[in-house]
């Protein structure tokens, strides 16, 4: 490659810069978010306070975890036809999400004095961490690639999201079945055909998170960003949700102190599949998923990379059973890696772009 298209000479920071940078930016925006509206940072009912209580938890449990997670020999099995620059991370333990999500569903329960919401979302969130972690499980038991079927991954998704549906009903008047436009004060009635669209939300979102995990940082930087400004935009209406999005958002900052690049552990599905079901949740109960839809870009980004290569490849095979790619590899991120980006542009991109979504939401949605 020529050395004046050289990626790591447009980007020079190193992975702990860019996550502290990202720290930086989110503690900044909690402050400056609780000061408007007119809530104390030390407060529980603010944005400040489990954002950094989480983001410290979270590292500060992590420094136990992740050497257990090395002598219980959880190392992640790298895809021999990915990035190359990939297989030096063989080995990496795998599974991270079994510390950083329950430090925010904790933190999140506690000082919400265990809303009945924050329960529903919490319990939701650790459904879909459990269908990840018994995926991560059964890859590191048969070491390989392929963990629990596609097809009872699914099912298992679908299940949690129909039982989150019902619970729904029975605590939610039929006014939730209106779904708000923010920018032309009007709201969309769509009756019954508002619950095929809450567990599609479901499983959707937890599997764009899914995918978008595949580089040191990524996910857990784009998803603290997202669900940072998911709480701050319904912190009016929801104050316990609102905790509980700052939770999450602090924690996903505290494992990107183990995660950023170069990462001692890996979320996993445990941790990618619990992300995105938080995000689908709070956006289900609080009316927010016009919000859910523009902070998800970079997740939807990479959802439709992946079915545009599968999609092309077989209407482009031919007799010798072999197609065209579309992208040198899905998702995005790692087209994006084959084709010259260094992992820390690739990340460094996708968190200005998370950032830009979320100040056009909040700009669209709270202001």
């Amino acid at each position: 490659m020529d050395a004046k298209l050289s990626p790591d000479q447009s980007i020079n920071i190193s992975g702990i810069g860019l996550a502290s940078m990202l720290a930086l930016l989110l503690s900044t925006a909690a402050l400056t978010l609780d000061w408007l509206g007119n809530r104390l940072p030390w407060q529980p009912t603010s944005l400040t306070l489990p954002l950094l209580l989480c983001a410290v938890g979270a590292a500060a449990v992590g420094t136990w975890v992740v050497p257990l997670l090395q002598a219980l020999k959880t190392g992640q099995i790298i895809r021999e036809d990915g990035p190359q620059a990939h297989l030096k991370k063989a080995g990496t333990p795998t599974m991270g999400g079994i510390f950083f999500i329950p430090v925010a569903v904790i933190v999140g329960c506690i000082l919400s004095n265990f809303h009945r919401d924050v329960l529903a979302v919490s319990a939701l969130t650790i459904s879909y961490g459990l269908i990840g972690w018994i995926d991560d499980w059964q890859i590191l038991r048969r070491r390989s690639n392929k963990g629990i079927s596609p097809k009872m991954k699914l099912a298992l998704q679908i299940i949690f999201a129909a039982c989150f549906c019902v619970w729904i009903i029975f605590n939610r008047d039929f006014s939730i079945t209106n779904i708000a436009l923010p920018w032309v004060s009007f709201t969309l009635p769509l009756g019954f055909c508002f619950w095929p669209l809450a567990g599609f939300v479901l499983v959707a979102e937890s599997n764009a998170t899914n995918l978008t995990d595949g580089i040191d940082g990524l996910a857990g930087g784009t998803v603290a960003i997202a669900i940072f400004a998911l709480g701050a935009v319904i912190a009016p209406t929801s104050p316990e949700l609102m905790i509980f999005c700052a939770a999450m958002s602090g924690s996903c900052l505290g494992f990107l102190a183990h995660n950023r690049n170069p990462a001692r552990v890996f979320m996993g599905d445990t941790g990618s599949l619990a992300l995105g079901g938080a995000l689908a949740a709070v956006a289900l109960l609080t009316n927010s998923l016009v919000a859910l839809f523009i902070l998800s870009g970079i997740f939807f980004v990479e959802t439709l990379s992946v079915m545009a290569q599968v999609s092309y490849y077989k209407a482009t095979k031919g007799p010798d059973g072999k197609g065209k790619r579309l992208f040198k590899m899905a998702p995005l991120h790692h087209h994006l890696e084959l084709t010259g980006w260094s992992e820390l542009q690739v990340v460094a991109v996708f968190y200005i772009i998370a950032a830009i979504l979320a100040t056009i939401c909040l700009t669209i949605i709270k202001f």
